[in-house]
C-alpha cells in the first residue's frame, strides 16, 4: 500500500505540472501582448503576387463538398492565380459525381480553374491524395482546406499579404469550430479549437516546434516538395509535417484572427467524436514513436515537441488513474498529506473549466453568438465526462497502436456549421 500511494502522490505531482503548463499555453496570447499583436491578420492587404493550389481532400462527402467549391471560387482573389483541386478516390463515386456536377456547372459560368483529382491506388487517406494532388500543383502555394470547410472570402488577400510582407514559407491560419450548441459535448469540443488556434499554436511557433493543423494551411510549394509532401502512414500527417519543416528551421507564421478563420463543425454523434479523437491521439502516437523531434536542435523545442506528442499517452494514463482513484476512495483510508497532495489536479481543472467557460464569452461574442443561461451550466455538469470521452479515445488510441492498426476513421460531415455564411458577422458588426 505504501508503494501504491507513492505512486498516487507522484503521479498527481506529475499531473499538476503537466495541467499548469497546458492552462500557461492556452492563455499565452492573453499574457503576451505582443504574441496577441502578432496573431492578427495585416490591416491593409497587398496587391495578389502569390499564386495558390487549393487542395480539397474529400471522402464520402456528398453532403458538403458542393458548398465548399463554391466558397472557394466566389474568394476575394484572381481567378487566374487560384487553382482548385476536388481529390478523390476512385471508389468514392458519390462524391466523384457531386464534385463534377459542381465542376460543370461552374464551367458553363465560364470558371475554369476547378477539376477533380482522382487517384485509384493505395493507402487510400487523406495524406496520399494530398501527395498525389501535389504532384500535379502549378501554382506557387499549398494549401489545404477540409470537405467541409467555409472559408473566409478574403483569406488568400489575408495569407498573400502575410508571405509578401514577412518573406515567410509557412503560414497556419484559424480553425474554428461553430456550431457550440448542437449536443452536449460541442461547447467544450469547439473551446478547444478557439484555445488551440487561438494561443497555444503561437506558443509553438515561437518556439520552433509546430505541429501545424489539418487545414487553413499554406506552404510555398517548393519548401513543401523539399521535406518530401505528407506521410502517407501517419494519421496525423499534418502534425508530423509541422515538426519535419521545424526540422528545417522555417518560420510558422500563425494567424488567428476571429474575421477570417475558416469554420467548420464539430463531429455529429458520440461515436463520431471517438473515433475521430482516436484517429488524432493515434496520430500523435506515431509521430512520437517516429522520432524525428528527437533531431530539432534545441533542448527546449525537443521537451515541448515530446510534451505535445506524448500528450495522448497522458490522457491514456489519466483514464487508469481515474478508476484507480475511484477505487482507492472507496478501499483505503488515505493518510490527510497523501490526500491534499492527490487532490492537487483537480484544483487545475477547476481553473481549465472557469477558464473555459470565460472562453465561451469571448468566443460568442467575437463571431456575434450569444449563449443562454444554461451553456455554462451544461459545461459545469459535462465537464468531467468530457475527459471521461478524452481518455477513452486515448485509451483506444494506444490499443490500436500497440496491435499494429492503422486504418483510417472517417468521421461524418453533415454542415451543421453553415447556419450563417462567413463573413456574415464582419457585416452584422459594421452595421
Amino acid at each position: 500500500m505504501t508503494v501504491v500511494l507513492l505512486v498516487l502522490v507522484t503521479f498527481s505531482l506529475l499531473l499538476t505540472l503537466q495541467a499548469g503548463y497546458t492552462l500557461y499555453m492556452m492563455l499565452y496570447t492573453w499574457d503576451q501582448p505582443e504574441a496577441e499583436r502578432m496573431a492578427m491578420a495585416p490591416p491593409r492587404f497587398r496587391a495578389p503576387q502569390r499564386s495558390f493550389t487549393v487542395m480539397l481532400p474529400a471522402r464520402h462527402e456528398e453532403e458538403v463538398i458542393q458548398t465548399t467549391i463554391e466558397r472557394v471560387t466566389e474568394s476575394n482573389y484572381p481567378s487566374a492565380l487560384l487553382e482548385v483541386m476536388v481529390i478523390c478516390s476512385a471508389d468514392d463515386i458519390g462524391t466523384i459525381r457531386q464534385a463534377q456536377e459542381k465542376v460543370d456547372q461552374l464551367r458553363r459560368r465560364g470558371v475554369t480553374n476547378v477539376r477533380v483529382v482522382v487517384f485509384d491506388d493505395g493507402p487510400i487517406n487523406k495524406p496520399h491524395g494530398l501527395n498525389v494532388a501535389l504532384r500535379q500543383a502549378r501554382q506557387e502555394v499549398v494549401t489545404i482546406f477540409d470537405a467541409e470547410d467555409d472559408i473566409h472570402p478574403d483569406i488568400f488577400n489575408v495569407v498573400n499579404t502575410v508571405m509578401v510582407e514577412e518573406s515567410v514559407n509557412v503560414v497556419q491560419c484559424g480553425v474554428q469550430l461553430m456550431n457550440y450548441q448542437s449536443n452536449w459535448y460541442s461547447t467544450l469540443n469547439v473551446l478547444e479549437y478557439f484555445f488551440w488556434f487561438k494561443s497555444r499554436l503561437h506558443y509553438h511557433a515561437r518556439q520552433g516546434a509546430t505541429p501545424l493543423g489539418g487545414n487553413t494551411i499554406f506552404f510555398n510549394r517548393q519548401t513543401l516538395e523539399r521535406v518530401g509532401g505528407w506521410d502517407e502512414h501517419n494519421l496525423t500527417e499534418d502534425a508530423d509535417v509541422g515538426i519535419r519543416l521545424s526540422l528545417l528551421g522555417e518560420k510558422v507564421r500563425v494567424v488567428y484572427d476571429d474575421r477570417y478563420v475558416t469554420r467548420e463543425e464539430t463531429p455529429p454523434s458520440l461515436s463520431q467524436f471517438v473515433k475521430q479523437r482516436t484517429r488524432w491521439c493515434q496520430g500523435f502516437m506515431q509521430t512520437l514513436a517516429k522520432g524525428d523531434w528527437k533531431r530539432l536542435p534545441t533542448f527546449r523545442q525537443r521537451a515541448l515537441a515530446a510534451y505535445t506528442l506524448a500528450f495522448p499517452n497522458v490522457q491514456a494514463l489519466l483514464g487508469v488513474y481515474l478508476v484507480a482513484s475511484v477505487f482507492l476512495m472507496f478501499t483505503t483510508k488515505t493518510p490527510v498529506p497523501v490526500a491534499l497532495v492527490a487532490v492537487l489536479p483537480l484544483y487545475l481543472l477547476v481553473a481549465y473549466l472557469i477558464t473555459a467557460i470565460i472562453g465561451l464569452y469571448e468566443f460568442t461574442s467575437a463571431h456575434g453568438l450569444k449563449p443562454s443561461w444554461t451553456t455554462p451550466v451544461l459545461m459545469v455538469i459535462t465537464y468531467m465526462p468530457y475527459q471521461w470521452v478524452l481518455s477513452y479515445a486515448a485509451v483506444r488510441a494506444a490499443w490500436r497502436q500497440f496491435r499494429g492498426v492503422n486504418n483510417w476513421e472517417k468521421t461524418r460531415h453533415v454542415g451543421a456549421h453553415r447556419g450563417q455564411p462567413a463573413g456574415a458577422v464582419e457585416q452584422e458588426q459594421a452595421a
